[in-house]
């Protein structure tokens, strides 16, 4: 593609400009040949202009960069106020638009974005509807997945998977946006379709995400300023703040209280190695009975958001009915059949909000003890490991204390510190720092009647270790547990 076609509404600065054909547009260095065009973004733990030389010897032709740097003859720099900004307009660029022509669904809120995206994804493809999904488990389209780096990917990544999914017939994009996202301007050529609002509470604080609650509160703000219609959990105070910004059509869902889709006759599922829901649809259209293959007041809450967008597309109650029934998102509140007298149930629960509404949904059905097996990130998000250490010091009969992504922090040293609130909820713990083997003894004292709940990592399958990803995955750490018992 020609270099000013790329460059099409872009800002920038160039003492002389040359018109060239580029090959491709690159942030990683490495990934830099001839005839690319490099584009120095500015991160958390990295700074692209430190890897300008190194991208114009693997061939690079053009630079775009946020200061004046000096490059070889024959390489022409451009300079422009902000990198991640004009990326988004040069990704959109370069794949020709194809934001434009899908109808995209953006879900965010503290929890439940990915239950939501999955819930939405099932509905629609069954309802005749081709949709991918892109969000925390990857980018899912034609019946694969493909990993991300982050939950709402690079705006280059998601100019590039919208148009892989329109090439192989989809019509529909639903994906998370984090409130990262939305401050790296991953997400600012996007005009949603709908924008699904969760819930919000503290999270993503610290280090190098948020510097406060108010600005994590601003930057979800923002999605509903890019949106034709937004759908809005009444259930959730925040909600009220966003109606104040919002200018376009809003639709809200409840399980409490009367909106324009709320549950009522909640009633809980369950059989061996299943949990889930019942509840009564209500809204203008009348009454609909709806099940869930996931439990609690969460997942009905997830469900009433999904039946809000499929009405939004079209798609019949029948069609939801059916999906709902059996949708379930790697996990997120998955229940394993185990050749055991008690449950164990994954999850990606990982702050308090996440932790609190998984204990609850199962502290509901019939048990004995409620064992957690945890950790909590390292190099970020600090106040995480005391929220989570005192509710579990407080709710669960124990708590198995491990590891989870501890980045370049010592684990032993996070461990230690989460103990300390456990201990200061007066909770039983134990503190086993590999977590294969605190899986493993999580199990072994599992009781008849027990509910062991693995959270924190869900479906992936990987340790972050000093900037590393380690293989690991608490599915195979549970399956290796129960092949080496028999």
């Amino acid at each position: 593609m020609l270099l000013s076609e790329i460059l099409k509404n872009v800002e920038y600065t160039c003492e002389s400009f040359s018109e060239r054909e580029i090959a491709d547009v690159v942030y990683d260095s490495r990934k830099a040949k001839d005839g690319t065009m490099f584009v120095a973004l500015v991160g958390a733990f990295s700074d692209g202009h430190d890897y300008i030389s190194s991208a114009v010897l693997s061939g690079a032709k053009v630079i775009l960069a946020e200061r004046p740097v000096e490059v070889p003859e024959g390489v022409l720099l451009l300079v422009t106020a902000d990198t991640r900004a004009a990326l988004s307009v040069i990704s959109a660029n370069f794949f020709s638009h194809p934001e434009k022509e899908l109808k995209i669904i953006g879900v965010t809120g503290t929890k439940g974005k990915t239950s939501i995206a999955g819930m939405l994804g099932e509905c629609l493809n069954n309802a005749g509807i081709k949709c991918g999904t892109i969000g925390t488990v990857g980018a899912c389209y034609g019946g694969k997945i493909y990993p991300t780096a982050n939950t709402t990917p690079e705006s280059f990544e998601c100019m590039r998977l919208f148009r892989e999914m329109i090439n192989a017939g989809c019509e529909a994009c639903v994906m998370e946006v984090s409130s990262l996202g939305l401050k790296a301007h991953r997400v600012d050529n996007i005009r949603f379709f709908a924008a699904v609002f969760t819930n919000l509470s503290p999270d993503h604080i610290g280090g190098n995400e948020h510097k406060d609650f108010e600005e994590y509160a601003y930057w979800k703000k923002q999605l509903f300023y890019k949106c034709d219609h937004a759908v809005l959990n009444k259930d959730d105070a925040f909600s009220e703040e966003l109606k104040k910004i919002i200018t376009v059509p809003v639709y809200e869902y409840s399980v409490f209280e009367k909106a324009d889709f709320y549950a009522e006759n909640i009633s809980k599922l369950r059989g061996r190695g299943f949990f889930g829901a019942s509840f009564t649809l209500v809204s203008e259209t009348g009454r609909t009975e709806m099940k869930t293959a996931v439990p609690g007041l969460f997942s009905v809450s997830n469900a009433l958001a999904c039946v809000a967008v499929c009405r939004l597309l079209g798609v019949s109650d029948d069609v939801i009915q059916t999906s709902l029934r059996k949708a379930k998102v790697p996990g997120r509140n998955n229940c394993l059949e185990v050749d055991a007298d008690f449950d164990v149930v994954i999850d990606y629960a990982h702050n308090g909000q996440s932790f609190n509404s998984v204990i609850d949904t199962f502290s509901e059905y019939e048990h004995n003890r409620i064992i957690t097996v945890f950790g909590s990130v390292g190099d970020r998000a600090f106040l995480r490991r005391e929220e989570l250490g005192l509710i579990s010091g407080e709710r669960a009969d124990l708590s198995v204390i491990t590891t989870d992504d501890p980045g370049f922090e010592a684990p032993e040293s996070i461990c230690a510190e989460i103990a300390s609130y456990v201990e200061k909820a007066g909770g039983k713990y134990k503190i086993i720092v590999n977590r294969e083997q605190a899986v493993a003894y999580a199990l072994s004292v599992a009781e008849k009647g027990d509910i062991v709940l693995l959270l924190g990592k869900g479906h992936e399958d990987f340790m972050k270790v000093k900037g590393k990803k380690e293989p690991y995955s608490d599915y195979e750490a549970v399956k290796k547990f129960f092949c080496e018992k028999q």
